[in-house]
């Protein structure tokens, strides 16, 4: 009986061994490029010298993060980063949400579904393609912008220089790119509600108004909670790539955020151990964040992550 009860489980085993070995590269992924190089986190307490290593390098503690703590900088890019990933997230959050009731209670369903496609489509755009629009959009000589203005006898406009322009700009340029890719999360919930809720508030005379209030916004209450905790949790890691893509010379005292000054001071400055305590204080702020939101939430509305 003992015999028969291991080759029973031995056989359960193999019988699942495919998918074990299915999570051999996952594993090997995180382990070599999320685990190992927290080993590197070090070098944020150090001189690091390439020539001497991690480990031959002096250990200084606080002293970087001190420097940026006092440096001229800090408020600036702090403040640049804050308002550029808080305006993101509060005008981000409701328009996929907007967009998926609108085209959930569309009547034409063709009309729904070219909607959908339309505003998904931007989402695969790679950020240089995305950049290079806007600034032809936006060109002082040959855009359309100012093509336009032209028509109407006005003087045209230099967006891309002028530092109170760079917000909307980037702004605008990421709710256009990211609404539809947005909305497919909560059109997947809508998708579940049961044709017969809908049925039954029309027959009590409720409008469209009042099924969305009523029917769609409670079914996708819960992933809203949860797409608004993730988001706060990476107001601070505002997008690298279109910020630098968009940045200049006469736009940076807004334009310039904490990613691009970490990306001046570690690949342009060399100055390696500076650069990695910046990017520490920047993962440490953006996980308070998102543990002080969830916690938030799970009191508030008994909905959280973990």
């Amino acid at each position: 009986m003992r015999a028969k009860s291991r080759n029973k489980g031995k056989g359960k085993g193999s019988h699942h061994i495919g998918l074990y070995t299915m999570l051999i590269l996952p594993i090997v992924y995180l382990i070599l490029f999320k685990y190992w190089p927290i080993y590197g986190v070090q070098i944020a307490f150090r001189d690091y010298i390439p020539i001497k290593g991690i480990t031959g390098s002096t250990w200084v503690g606080l002293k970087h993060f001190r420097n940026f703590f006092s440096s001229y900088q800090f408020s600036r890019l702090l403040s640049n980063t804050l308002i550029l990933g808080s305006i993101s997230m509060l005008v981000g959050i409701p328009c996929p949400i907007i967009l998926a009731l609108a085209i959930n209670s569309s009547r034409s369903k063709r009309l729904g579904k070219t909607v959908q496609m339309v505003t998904y489509a931007p989402y695969f755009m790679s950020t240089v393609i995305l950049v290079s629009l806007v600034m032809q959009f936006l060109a002082v000589r040959g855009g359309l912008l100012n093509n336009i203005r032209a028509w109407f006898g006005l003087d045209a406009l230099n967006l891309m220089s002028d530092p109170n322009a760079f917000r909307p700009i980037y702004i605008l340029s990421g709710i256009w790119q990211g609404t539809g890719y947005g909305a497919v999360i909560y059109l997947a919930s809508l998708s579940a509600v049961s044709p017969d809720l809908y049925e039954a508030a029309r027959i009590d005379g409720a409008t469209i108004l009042q099924q969305i209030r009523y029917i769609d916004l409670p079914s996708i209450l819960p992933e809203m909670i949860m797409l608004t905790i993730m988001n706060c949790g990476s107001i601070i890691n505002v997008g690298f790539e279109k910020v630098l893509l968009l940045q200049n010379q006469l736009n940076m005292s807004t334009s310039d955020v904490i990613s691009t000054y970490v990306y001046r001071m570690g690949i342009q400055s060399a100055q390696y151990s500076y650069s990695s305590a910046i990017g520490l204080f920047n993962s440490v702020v953006s996980l308070a964040l998102l543990l002080f939101v969830n916690w938030l939430s799970s009191v508030a509305t008994e909905t959280s992550l973990f």
